[in-house]
């Protein structure tokens, strides 16, 4: 037996897809109505890593979205501001540059969104946009090599990305809709946080099938599991496809009920988002915003 298999069977990660499903049902019905409040509107707002990962992204379209970052609390000053902002390597230059406010700059590197390149080129794009300003470092597992088995492989270049990422957080994507099954996303979890990852994360946000509760529920079941055994507080990220209001506070109320109020905030828990903000805006303000 390899060391990832027993690492996989100490962890459980045979799971019941059904039963999941099941036990989510439970806790919503039990929860999201005492969560589905302006508070943790505002909460969920502080918690978004502003995105743009458009191949048509422009500079001045970065530095319009850096702008309106740097002037939200001015136009909101009862409401706190988001708490990252997430781009393509080549435009944090910009980000840096033109940012005033104290928040995270996120970068996807390594290939990002297919992870198809060579070793090489992940850890030199990282530690490029490391030395250009990035604090946060997105990048998704070899997917083809975790589906074939190639435990090691996905393990080893997690660790030397880590490595490149010196000082920055490594969030470390799991892409979970091609992943599948429970078993599958669990399995990547543990393999994701044993290779040193700071914050695992769904998805891209670049195929159909992205942030399910699904996904949120097992993740955060394997966070748990993995602070019970290492006393380790690894943060979580859904990101793809969480748009309403209503999609934030599911996933909010399963983070809440799995991991705790210690997750509850933006050092833990974040949401990948571009459209997000301006519905929770809207939700808190009563009205329909469109700032973002």
């Amino acid at each position: 037996m390899s060391k990832y298999e027993d690492l996989f069977k100490f962890y459980n990660c045979e799971l019941n897809d059904d039963a999941i499903k099941a036990d989510i049902d439970k806790i919503l019905a039990a929860h999201y109505a005492e969560n589905d409040t302006k508070e943790v509107y505002k909460q969920c707002l502080s918690q978004i890593d502003l995105t743009s990962l458009n191949g048509t992204d422009t500079h001045a379209e970065i530095i319009s979205m850096v702008k309106k970052v740097n002037g939200f609390k001015k136009e909101y000053p009862q409401l706190p501001n988001v708490g990252a902002i997430c781009v393509y390597p080549a435009l944090v230059p910009v980000v840096k540059e033109h940012l005033t406010e104290n928040i995270g700059i996120a970068a996807v590197s390594a290939g990002f969104p297919a992870s198809q390149t060579f070793i090489e080129v992940k850890i030199a794009e990282t530690a490029m946009c490391v030395l250009e300003g990035a604090t946060e470092i997105d990048v998704v597992i070899s997917i083809g090599k975790f589906l074939e088995g190639n435990y090691e492989e996905v393990f080893e270049e997690l660790t030397e990305i880590k490595s490149s990422c010196r000082h920055a957080h490594l969030k470390v994507i799991l892409e979970t809709g091609a992943l599948k099954s429970a078993t599958n996303i669990k399995k990547a979890s543990i393999l994701a946080m044993e290779a040193g990852a700071d914050f695992i994360k769904t998805s891209t946000g670049k195929i159909p099938v992205a942030a399910t509760l699904e996904a949120t529920y097992v993740m955060c079941h394997a966070i748990k599991e993995w602070n019970e055994a290492n006393d380790i507080k690894v943060s979580y990220k859904p990101a793809g496809g969480i748009v309403t209001t209503e999609d934030a506070v599911k996933h909010y109320t399963l983070v809440k009920e799995i991991l705790g109020k210690e997750w509850l905030n933006n050092t833990r828990f974040r949401f990948g988002a571009s459209r997000l903000a301006n519905n929770l805006i809207s939700s808190i303000e009563g009205t329909e915003v469109k700032y973002f």
